[in-house]
């Protein structure tokens, strides 16, 4: 077995679907099943079973699979160190961050990041906050830009703070918000949790205490979604008022914003923060990474 082989069980267990698996190794999928079927006669051992376009790892199969991830994260281990021995900053940083970060600031960081270190490859991966700390977690990325508070007992430091703000397309008269129709944003309104981490605190709590301060009647909600951009764009459309972090807020949507203030004048804000493993900063490039974004300032997009 080759570190390709390694990476085409590591992909297929993964995607559970061949040819989403193919896709992503550039291959065909009769070019899949192929390699799959060579493997097979080379191990004398069944690896997949297939019923129609459904897939399922015989327990062969999924010792083997373990097998490749363990000999794929040893491998890596053993590229980092070997450039970690050079004074350039080389090597891949493998970085996982939630949606919002990544989309309105990662990656302007990045760039800078380039400008100073080119030789260095990025491995990016996106998601809820929740999926992405458990990648963490298993080590498989290096550090990770959350939105939230989560318990982590390793390092950690906050980097920005973002105000939570009502948008609304004309103006409204916060004693009359209550009359008023809501849009409100639900994160995995179908789905299960990801992950066994939760936030110490989330939005919706910090919504919940600001609303039972000022109002006895709970909100006229009409719309309920599961994206900020799209509660945004109900917005626009004037189906309702919302509550939505200041990053998703532009100068051109025409919006009338208040950022939410409790009754003791303090604003509501959700931070963001880097966590990382200590031993990571072992690599110099994770070390060189950690002390840039140390030094960066983040704003707001709006």
């Amino acid at each position: 077995m080759e570190e390709k082989d390694f990476t085409i069980l590591r992909y297929i267990a993964e995607e559970m679907h061949l040819t989403k698996a193919a896709e992503r190794l550039y291959m065909t999928q009769p070019a899949l099943t192929y390699r799959i079927q060579q493997l097979e006669k080379e191990l004398d051992t069944q690896i997949l079973i297939k019923n129609g376009k459904r897939i399922k790892f015989t327990s062969q199969g999924e010792y083997l699979v373990s097998f490749a991830n363990k000999m794929l994260a040893e491998y890596r281990v053993a590229k980092d160190s070997l450039a970690n021995m050079s004074s350039d900053v080389q090597g891949t940083l493998r970085i996982g961050a939630a949606s919002t970060f990544a989309k309105y600031f990662l990656p302007s960081l990045m760039k800078s990041f380039v400008t100073q270190y080119p030789k260095v490859i990025y491995n990016v991966y996106t998601g809820p906050t929740p999926k992405i700390m458990d990648l963490l977690e298993t080590e498989s990325v290096d550090l990770v830009f959350i939105r939230g508070e989560y318990k982590w007992s390793e390092q950690k430091f906050p980097i920005m703070e973002e105000n939570l703000c009502l948008i609304s397309k004309h103006e409204i008269d916060l004693e009359e918000l209550p009359n008023q129709q809501r849009i409100e944003y639900r994160y995995n309104i179908n789905q299960p949790t990801l992950g066994k981490h939760k936030p110490q605190t989330s939005i919706r709590d910090s919504l919940r205490s600001w609303w039972s301060e000022r109002y006895s009647v709970p909100p006229q909600t009409t719309v309920i979604v599961d994206s900020y951009d799209i509660c945004k764009e109900m917005v626009i459309n004037d189906l309702g008022y919302a509550f939505i972090p200041e990053p998703f807020i532009n100068k051109g949507d025409d919006l009338h914003k208040i950022n939410l203030l409790r009754k003791n004048g303090e604003a509501i804000k959700r931070s963001t923060w880097l966590h990382y493993k200590e031993a990571s900063e072992q690599l110099n490039i994770v070390k060189k990474f950690v002390s840039f974004v140390r030094s960066q300032s983040f704003h707001s997009t709006s």
